[in-house]
């Protein structure tokens, strides 16, 4: 096994010369007994908004602290060692552009290795060693926790994570191997691969405790002296540790194995196999049952250096950086200065995605918010569902019981349009028809003040055409949301020409506070994902009409990543949408667009899948089957693929000249946050460029140079 004290890592420090170093800080805490614990503060010198982070530098400190530490235990100086972080932050591990810029295999091999040699430090000083999770811990930051022999978490904690696999890469300073044996194969898997693959969802710290990450959690505002004096009862004796989540032995002989291969399975119908990162974890896992820690760290140097020489970092990098920078800093958006105040919501709508979009606005806001429809009846059941939401939220302990009797009595119903008056936002989500959404506008506006918002949530339509009838179609705007609400991170704001400044600061700054990301969108059909899905499914349907099977065409567009097959994707937003979505974009660019007749059977027939009781999918319906049958030219899986890299280059390309976004990356942000296109793919526009489609259709390229990645 790699004898990590022979590695020259000195050149590693060499190519950091711009790093901004996280310092380890020690001082000594008195313990009962005449004891003493050494306390080691991680901290880069900057505010909260610059997080640790843990380049070489910062980690050759840190394993030179330990090192000193250990010689002060082995003398008999101190008796335990704790780690913590500065306010608000443990660390959020390595820096991903710096990682990024490794130049090589071997390079990237001994960044992995310097990560085990130094964390590993931990469980090695002679005397018991501590994790105090007093806030953010991402990646290496979380490993930092997990290479000690006992952790406590900070209460307020707003998120752990081992994020890698969402990134192109592994936890790979011992989180594959530590964490399965500690809580258990089944919650590893959950930490380690599905959450990241959920956009990246990161875990509270009541989700730290109850996996068994953390052996304590204690109040933020005592959580320093309460880490302390647990870790003093621990080192006494007088506290013993228990751990119900570590794996028995009946765990590693049969359960180990069962979970494998059901992420297995779970991984190929989900994402396919593009994406290279989930299963070199899924293999590490699997390997931690039986290895040593030696050999477990050993594999994660060298799967570590494979990805990071690979091309699919390259092109997470490239997103990773659209969502943590640009879409932080959107194109296009007014002084935030201008944006209005928000003191109460309107929500014109009380079905499923009004009353989605009411628990999304009180829940963020916590502002007053009021929905209407045409009768009580609707109107109760609307309410009611919210109340059922809120009431979930508060048996799965995401809020206090204080805080979901706030939210209920911030949220009321109404059929009386006059109880909209003094609503500064006012949102509608009712059915998808121009007429109607002009109709309530129009009736909602007698009420409101003339500064007041008017935000449409359509998909489809036109903005400008809705707002045409009012008197002030100056504050209309689009703020087109996806399903489900709650889980989906991107809103597209849609600018008319009439939109205004002060209206247009307010819906970005508005979707900010949702904590949503914003992308400007002109006002064209279907913006900017609908119109890019909108090629994908025209493209899939033309194959189907002409007599490819459904399974070919599936086969043949899985090489883009896409979450779900163009089958899978037209069960999800509803074969009647799907036609609608088709039907609109023909209807604007016939030339461009196709529109499926037998897409309108299915939608008739009200089927394409065929599922089990619990709703998972079996296959295609026969009967859906036979009603598309019939053509006589079906293409092959790589002429498929052809058409849509090249239809989908040449509108994305159109889009750019039509201005209706700024710029490639804003396009890339869009299909990332809401289509799901996978972070390894880097977007849409990338991938055109490495497969030749945009040298094709327009001769040149989205990007200069283009970008690595898969697909070539």
């Amino acid at each position: 096994m790699t004898d990590y004290t022979t590695i020259d890592f000195d050149s590693l420090a060499a190519l950091s010369d711009d790093e901004v170093v996280t310092r380890s800080f020690v001082r000594d805490i008195p313990l009962s007994g005449g004891k003493t614990l050494a306390l080691v503060t991680l901290d880069n010198g900057r505010d909260h908004t610059r997080p640790n982070t843990l380049g070489p530098v910062s980690l050759l400190e840190y394993a030179k602290t330990l090192d000193a530490l250990k010689a002060r235990a082995s003398a008999g100086e101190i008796h335990a060692v704790a780690v913590t972080g500065k306010p608000f932050i443990l660390a959020a591990g390595a820096d991903l552009t710096k990682v990024a810029e490794i130049p090589d295999a071997e390079t990237a091999r001994k960044m992995g290795q310097l990560g085990h040699y130094a964390l590993g430090k931990a469980s090695e000083l002679g005397v018991p060693s501590f994790a105090f999770i007093n806030g953010l811990a991402l990646g290496g930051g979380l490993e930092i926790a997990l290479n000690a022999d006992y952790r406590t978490v900070d209460a307020s904690v707003p998120a752990v994570a081992l994020p890698e696999v969402f990134l192109g890469l592994i936890p790979g300073w011992g989180g594959a191997y530590l964490l399965p044996n500690l809580i258990g194969i089944e919650n590893a898997l959950k930490v380690v691969i599905e959450n990241p693959l959920k956009q990246n969802r990161t875990l509270k710290a009541s989700d730290v405790l109850e996996l068994g990450i953390a052996d304590a959690l204690f109040p933020a505002v005592s959580f320093l002296e309460d880490s302390i004096r647990w870790a003093e009862g621990v080192v006494s004796g007088r506290i013993k540790v228990k751990r119900p989540n570590e794996p028995g032995k009946v765990e590693r002989l049969v359960k180990w194995d069962v979970a494998i291969g059901i992420a297995s399975k779970m991984l190929k119908s989900r994402i396919g196999s593009v994406p290279k990162s989930p299963y070199v974890a899924l293999d590490l896992l699997k390997a931690a049952k039986n290895s040593t820690k030696a050999e477990a760290f050993a594999r994660e140097d060298e799967a570590l250096a494979e990805l990071i020489a690979g091309d699919q970092l390259q092109a997470s990098v490239y997103a990773f950086n659209l969502v943590q920078k640009r879409a932080k800093r959107p194109a296009g958006a007014p002084d935030k200065a201008l944006a209005k105040k928000v003191t109460k919501v309107g929500v014109l709508g009380a079905g499923y995605m009004a009353s989605q979009l009411a628990l999304l606005f009180v829940r963020r806001l916590r502002v007053p918010v009021v929905i209407t429809d045409l009768d009580q009846e609707r109107v109760d059941k609307g309410v009611a569902h919210i109340t059922d939401e809120i009431d979930a939220l508060l048996g799965k302990g995401r809020i206090s019981p204080d805080e979901a009797n706030r939210l209920k009595a911030l949220v009321t119903g109404t059929t009386d349009k006059a109880d909209f008056a003094d609503c500064d936002w006012v949102i509608e989500a009712v059915f998808e028809e121009l007429e109607i959404k002009q109709s309530v506008f129009a009736e909602v506006e007698q009420f409101v003040s003339p500064e007041a918002v008017l935000a449409t949530n359509t998909s489809s339509l036109s903005v400008e055409q809705i707002g045409a009838k009012l008197k002030h179609p100056e504050r209309v705007v689009g703020f087109h949301f996806f399903t489900p609400v709650a889980v989906m991170p991107l809103i597209e704001v849609v600018k008319t020409p009439h939109t205004d400044d002060a209206t247009l600061s307010t819906a970005m700054v508005t979707a900010k506070n949702l904590k949503k990301n914003a992308v400007i969108s002109a006002d064209t059909p279907g913006f900017v994902v609908n119109r890019v899905l909108a090629k994908l499914l025209g493209e899939a349907m033309y194959a189907v009409d002409n007599g490819t099977s459904f399974e070919v065409v599936d086969e043949a567009i899985a090489p883009l990543g896409l979450p779900m097959p163009p089958s899978q994707l037209l069960d999800l937003v509803g074969l009647k949408v799907g036609a609608h979505v088709l039907d609109t974009h023909h209807a604007a660019f016939p030339d461009r667009f196709y529109r499926s007749e037998n897409l309108h059977k299915l939608a008739d027939y009200g089927k394409l899948l065929d599922k089990d009781d619990k709703g998972k999918v079996k296959g295609f319906d026969k009967d859906a089957l036979k009603l598309v049958s019939g053509g006589k030219n079906p293409l092959t899986a790589d002429e498929i693929l052809n058409r849509l890299q090249d239809g989908l280059a040449d509108e994305v390309h159109r889009m750019l000249d039509d201005g209706v976004v700024e710029a490639p990356e804003d396009i890339d942000l869009c299909m990332l946050l809401g289509a799901g296109f996978p972070f390894q793919m880097g977007g849409v526009t990338p991938y055109l460029d490495r497969v030749g489609a945009s040298e094709r259709v327009f001769g040149d390229t989205f990007h200069h140079p283009p970008i690595k990645g898969v697909g070539a």
